[in-house]
């Protein structure tokens, strides 16, 4: 890949990473909960459900994917009742300043954040209509592929990271004097819950 079509795919890969959605808040909610350092494990489990979009496209499936109503309704309202499902149950949680149960939940194991992070990503069709938009862009037909695909993957992941993690998960620190009562705790919940259920709602409706 050429320098001059990288730095244009890193700026074009940096904008859409810092785009509000599903995943900053996810990854703002497990700092919030788990805290800075332990919210990497659900920014790496988007990013493996990034890597399987990519996989996705260049295998040429996302074109069925686009191209099939169903298929792509089937996967779209599942995304959407998942963020819908992570929304409430984040609203409906109560103020908790138990500190045993405050130290379970911010030593969640890895892997459930793992998990979590990788279906807030996965279930996301729309994601895949983009890449079909967004990769083209930068690959050259006439050159090798596969140097071609690791060097945008390399490179959309290590930016994603990187904007999930130092500056989505930092920001929410911000919001850490706020777990210190139930009513900050209260508020919290509810605000991220909300926001949930909304980026839900919108991946559901939004055509």
């Amino acid at each position: 890949m050429q320098f001059s079509l990288w730095l244009a795919l890193v700026g074009a890969g940096t904008l859409i990473s810092f785009t509000p959605g599903a995943g900053a808040i996810s990854t703002m909610s497990n700092s919030l909960n788990s805290g800075f350092r332990r919210s990497i494990w659900g920014v790496l489990g988007q990013q493996a459900a990034l890597i399987i979009h990519i996989v996705i496209v260049a295998l040429g499936v996302g074109v069925l994917v686009s191209s099939s109503p169903v298929i792509f309704n089937v996967i779209r309202y599942a995304g959407a009742a998942y963020l819908v499902y992570m929304g409430i149950r984040q609203f409906l949680h109560g103020p908790d300043l138990d500190k045993e149960k405050v130290e379970a939940r911010r030593n969640e194991p890895a892997w459930s954040m793992f998990q979590r992070g990788v279906w807030v990503n996965l279930l996301n069709p729309k994601a895949i209509v983009f890449f079909l938009a967004f990769m083209p862009q930068f690959i050259r037909p006439e050159q090798p592929l596969i140097p071609q695909y690791l060097v945008l993957s390399a490179t959309v992941v290590l930016i994603d990271i990187a904007v999930m993690w130092f500056f989505f998960a930092l920001a929410a620190r911000s919001f850490q004097r706020f777990t210190h009562n139930e009513l900050g705790q209260k508020v919290l919940n509810r605000t991220f819950g909300v926001l949930f259920v909304l980026v839900g709602v919108l991946l559901a409706v939004i055509h």
